[in-house]
């Protein structure tokens, strides 16, 4: 059975983190996030007078936390202004995705919702700020709708993807469905979105979808 959507989506940061990672393996750590599946990962970060150097991906440690995805294709977005919302958005199987998230430059608030049918967390969310600061990632794997808002001026994010974008297949979620008890962080009415993203219809409206 689903679990309670009136149960408040749970926020990660680095100051919820537990103490040991859930996973570990060469240069990455992984810590769950409430939710069956969705990870949120840390790279080992080399540091010295110059600067610093990050191997953000790895095939050999991603499969030793068990992150075998193929990532066929890599996106990037700029978002200018505080409180610029991209998303709820997945693909249909048989193009479902899976996404590996990380910002560049600026910070945001990271959102994940289960959209799994038989899972005992369908729709419940999981939430994460990521920034070029902290250099977390968030692994996102197919059964999930993704988006998030910006907390900073231009902001860049970057995402792997591990199946090619198919117009015919993209979907969404409402990102202000009440039913998905997110706090955002932003007034609906200050948030800035695209025109598609504000039609995407809410949980109940959804069907299924995977």
């Amino acid at each position: 059975m689903p679990n309670d959507l009136s149960r408040p989506a749970r926020l990660v940061n680095e100051t919820s983190l537990v103490d040991a990672p859930a996973r570990r393996c060469g240069n990455i750590e992984a810590w769950g996030v409430g939710l069956d599946g969705p990870l949120l990962l840390s790279a080992r970060r080399f540091a010295d007078a110059r600067g610093a150097f990050v191997e953000t991906y790895s095939r050999r440690d991603f499969a030793g936390i068990g992150i075998e995805e193929d990532f066929v294709q890599d996106n990037q977005s700029l978002s200018r202004a505080v409180g610029t919302v991209r998303g709820l958005h997945f693909q249909l199987p048989p193009s479902a995705q899976a996404k590996l998230i990380r910002v560049l430059r600026g910070r945001i608030l990271d959102v994940v919702v289960d959209l799994r049918r038989g899972s005992a967390s369908f729709g419940r969310a999981a939430l994460a700020e990521l920034s070029a600061e902290n250099g977390l990632m968030f692994y996102v794997p197919a059964g999930f709708a993704h988006g998030f808002v910006t907390r900073e001026p231009d902001t860049e994010v970057a995402y792997k993807a591990s199946a090619f974008y198919d117009p015919a297949a993209d979907r969404g979620l409402a990102w202000d469905d009440p039913a998905l008890g997110i706090d955002w962080g932003v007034d609906p009415a200050a948030a800035t979105l695209s025109d598609k993203d504000r039609r995407w219809p809410g949980l109940a409206a959804l069907g299924r979808v995977f």
